[in-house]
């Protein structure tokens, strides 16, 4: 078993099934050593400043971010290629007045800094938006480093 793997068992984690895309793209693109990985969205539906809080949005980001991890494993078979995350873009449903986007991202950075110590460790975006595919809280998309 990878270490990854053992990390994620050992915090009680597991990854939901690595989907495919529904629509007219794909869930990852390699270009070179670069994975990007499509957006990813949260089950968690709502508003973040108008029926969620903070630690809902945050909970809403680790699911997502648990369906990127799941589409890089998948991706790449296992994470022998991979490397590291360069960044993250995360997008928050959220009311025009709602301005803690950062704080609800965290919910994403600290989980994959906690499965894959420095390799978790990004560049980041986190933006608020008035609305996202069928209302669900949080979109987040990510970019890969992976071994040649």
């Amino acid at each position: 078993m990878h270490p990854f793997d053992e990390r994620l068992a050992a915090l009680g984690l597991t990854l939901p099934p690595a989907r495919d895309a529904i629509y007219a793209y794909k869930k990852t693109i390699q270009v070179g050593t670069t994975l990007y990985v499509s957006g990813h969205v949260s089950t968690i539906l709502g508003r973040l400043g108008h029926d969620l809080d903070v630690a809902v949005g945050a909970n809403a980001a680790r699911e997502c971010a648990l369906g990127i991890i799941s589409t890089v494993r998948a991706s790449l078979g296992g994470f022998d290629r991979f490397s590291r995350f360069i960044k993250l873009t995360g997008i928050v449903h959220a009311t025009p007045d709602f301005t803690q986007h950062p704080h609800v991202i965290n919910g994403a950075s600290n989980m994959l800094v906690e499965i894959f110590g420095d390799a978790g460790y990004h560049a980041r975006s986190a933006i608020g938006v008035g609305s996202l595919p069928n209302g669900c809280a949080v979109e987040i998309e990510a970019i890969v480093e992976t071994v040649a």
